[in-house]
């Protein structure tokens, strides 16, 4: 090969290189702006951004194969009363409103169409659609779990609480003005 076919194919080389990590940073830049916090943890949890974003996009495809759809007026009346009786209860009850509300999400979850996987599977789930409170919903299942070991204060089950809330307002589709009629 002559001196000018070299230098060709180094530039279509170099071009398709810029190219392909072109699309490589706006893919990360696009999973980062959608899930947020999540984009992180799954860095850590897969070791790598490569992997990790691979992850997340076979979550999201994952996600689009699964009907998921919004409640009934009627459904979300329902689950909203539950939530103020269960909050009500948190005074006399804390270890039991916490229990009472990750069942609550649970509920409504199935009522909307998630697979009811293990917890860390349901946090996959949720991550595609609601990123932005799955980090505090992984934070109030780690306190719930400790509670049973007496290693929780009140004020930490409270915030557990409000976790839990902050992730069932999510799943309520409550917007807005109409969130404080939830809590």
């Amino acid at each position: 090969m002559t001196t000018t076919a070299w230098i060709i194919v180094a530039i279509v080389i170099l071009a398709a290189t810029a190219v392909i990590l072109y699309f490589r940073q706006q893919r990360s830049r696009m999973l980062r702006s959608r899930f947020g916090p999540e984009y992180e943890h799954a860095i850590d949890q897969y070791g790598s951004p490569a992997k990790a974003e691979d992850a997340l996009l076979a979550r999201q495809k994952r996600m689009e194969r699964i009907d998921i759809h919004p409640l009934a007026p009627e459904e979300r009346d329902r689950f909203a009363t539950q939530w103020r009786d269960n909050q009500t209860q948190f005074v006399d009850d804390p270890s039991g409103a916490i229990d009472r509300a990750d069942q609550l999400v649970c509920e409504v979850m199935r009522a909307r169409g998630y697979p009811m996987l293990d917890f860390e599977g349901r946090a996959e789930d949720l991550s595609v659609e609601h990123p932005s409170v799955i980090r505090n919903y992984r934070a109030a299942h780690a306190i719930a779990s400790k509670r049973g070991r007496s290693e929780t204060s009140t004020e930490a089950l409270r915030l557990a609480l409000v976790f839990y809330r902050d992730l069932f307002d999510e799943l309520l589709e409550v917007h807005g003005a109409e969130r404080s009629n939830v809590r």
